[in-house]
Parts: structure tokens; C-alpha cells; sequence
């Protein structure tokens, strides 16, 4: 029983942190870029989201000024990256340590509370007039998020500007011959990236009842997790809508391992080993379906993969046979 109900908290979860896991997306599989940014920007979302409610916003309201502050961050990696010319890597890592001394300057403190305000969640609770707990009340409203956010992903992302941004990830040397601005659609990448993981971040504060200038140690880790994991277990078998739904999927199973586990003994001090282990591990799945594949269709004694050596032993088999 304690690991069902650890479970319903972990899909809900989940779901919060699939928003993040589209973000991660964004930049990892279309963009092909490792950007770190995400780790503060998650938390930015959290810090002005709590700080804005504190004082009065409404909560839904201030999704919007969270997606304003993250496509803010990714602005600033982007331009470092496209104009300074600093390597995404280091840019991005650079954004990050900047931003966790603008979240403490944001909430005036390492930890705003959200006890006693509304939220997104007590909204949706006060509606249904209580039927709904606070961890069901999270489910529904992550999932209406993911469908808003997948839908507007798709569309966007089959215009000329999502295409353009696309074809940049792919092949940039060729869309710059095209005459598009390359730096223009990684800046609007990384843009619209953090927007979306700075909005997952202000969800989860608002699902948990709390920001910490901590919480998104480690983000992109559990991202790239999500990513692997959905893509390992759900393929990409039905089109880039399918794509994104199997991040958010992977977020959720992610989530789910890690709560069987915990209830299981093992201690949250352990989680950031554990979170190693599944990423490697779902990376080396598909290296090793590979190369079992390469081994089932190769000729006895032969270097698996090597099609010339086994074009030349047929050819040579042929002539003896002739002879």
C-alpha cells in the first residue's frame, strides 16, 4: 500500500517534471546542444513564481512572468554562445552559477514558503470543492500543461520558424547557405527551452508548497534520464508527437523507479548515483541492441558490423563454389 500511494505521488511528479523533460528536449535532440542553463533557470521558475504569489498574484498569472524570466535565461546563454562566441557548454555553465545568486536576490532568501497562499493546486481543489486530493489535484493540472505544451510544440515546430529551428539542430552549415540566421534560431531554441523548464519549476514549487534556491541541482540530469528512458522504452514510432509524449513518460517512469526504490530502503542521499546509473544504463541499451542485431546478421567468424570483410567472403565463396 505505502508503494501504491508512493507511486500515484510519483506519476503526478512526474508529469510536473515532463514539462522540464520537453525543455531538455528542445535543446538536446532538435537544438543538439548540452545546455546547462536549465538547472537555474528550473529554479528561477520556482523563486519568481513564489514570490509573485506571496504578494498577491494569482497563481496562473504568474506563469506567465515565469515563462518571461526563463526565456530571459536562455537569452543569456545564447547570446554569450552566439555573439561572445563561448562554447555552449561553458556559456551555459556560466548562466547557472550567475543564477543562483539572482533567485537568492529574487526571494531575499534560500527558501520562500508558500503556506497559507494559493495555489494553481487549492485553486483547482476549492473548484471541485475538496473531492480531489492535493497529489491528484497536481496530476490533472500537469497533464492539461503537457497537452497544452505538446500541442503547441507540434504546430509550432512544423511552421517555417520551427522547421528553420530544427533544420539549424541538424545541419547547421547548410541552413546558413539557405541564408537563415543560425545564431537567431539557437538563441530562439534556448529561448523557448528554458521558458518551458522555467515553467515546470514554478509548477513544482507550487505542487510541493515551497521554493529553494536548490531545486534544480541536477536538473538536467533527471532531463536527459526522462529523455533516454522514454526513447528507450517508447521508441518514436508514430511521429514527433509521439517523440514528445514519450519524454514525458520517461519523466514519469523515471519518477516511479525512484519512488519504488526509496520505499524499498534505499537512502535520498543515494538518489544522485542511482539517477547515474539509469542514465547509463538506458544509454547502453540501444548500443547493445545494436550490436546483438549486428551479431544475428553476420556470417560465422566474422567481425560483427563489418560489411565489407563479409561482401568479400561471399564473393569468395561464390567463385570456389563456381570452380
Amino acid at each position: 500500500m505505502a508503494i501504491l500511494l508512493a507511486m500515484e505521488g510519483a506519476v503526478s511528479q512526474g508529469v510536473l517534471w515532463g514539462l522540464m523533460a520537453l525543455g531538455v528536449y528542445l535543446t538536446f535532440r532538435i537544438l543538439n546542444v548540452a545546455d546547462m542553463t536549465v538547472d537555474g533557470s528550473f529554479a528561477a521558475g520556482g523563486a519568481v513564481t513564489a514570490i509573485l504569489i506571496t504578494r498577491g498574484m494569482n497563481p496562473l498569472l504568474t506563469l506567465l512572468f515565469v515563462f518571461i524570466v526563463g526565456t530571459l535565461c536562455g537569452l543569456v546563454t545564447g547570446f554569450m554562445n552566439t555573439k561572445l562566441k563561448i562554447n555552449i557548454l561553458l556559456a551555459s555553465i556560466l548562466t547557472q552559477i550567475a543564477l543562483y545568486s539572482v533567485n537568492i536576490r529574487i526571494m531575499g532568501k534560500a527558501n520562500t514558503p508558500l503556506l497559507g497562499n494559493p495555489t494553481i493546486m487549492s485553486m483547482f481543489r476549492s473548484l471541485t470543492g475538496g473531492a480531489v486530493t492535493k497529489t491528484t489535484a497536481s496530476l490533472i493540472i500537469g497533464c492539461i500543461v503537457i497537452v497544452v505544451i505538446i500541442a503547441l510544440m507540434y504546430w509550432f515546430f512544423g511552421t517555417e520558424l520551427g522547421s528553420a529551428i530544427r533544420a539549424t539542430g541538424n545541419n547547421e552549415h547548410m541552413v546558413r547557405a539557405m541564408g537563415v540566421n543560425t545564431d537567431s534560431m539557437k538563441i530562439l531554441g534556448l529561448m523557448i527551452s528554458n521558458g518551458m523548464v522555467a515553467m515546470s519549476g514554478a509548477l513544482v514549487a507550487q505542487s510541493q508548497g515551497y521554493a529553494d534556491v536548490g531545486m534544480g541541482t541536477g536538473t538536467i540530469v533527471v532531463g536527459l534520464a526522462s529523455i533516454i528512458i522514454g526513447e528507450v522504452i517508447f521508441g518514436s514510432h508514430f511521429g514527433f508527437w509521439w517523440v514528445l509524449v514519450s519524454a514525458v513518460f520517461g519523466s514519469i517512469v523515471y519518477r516511479i523507479v525512484i519512488a519504488v526504490v526509496l520505499q524499498l530502503g534505499l537512502k535520498s542521499t543515494d538518489l544522485k548515483l542511482l539517477t547515474a546509473l539509469i542514465v547509463a544504463i538506458s544509454l547502453s541499451i540501444p548500443v547493445l541492441k545494436r550490436k546483438a542485431a549486428r551479431r544475428r546478421n553476420s556470417l560465422p567468424g566474422m567481425n560483427v558490423g563489418d560489411e565489407e570483410n563479409t561482401r568479400h567472403v561471399v564473393v569468395k565463396k561464390h567463385e570456389e563454389d563456381n570452380e
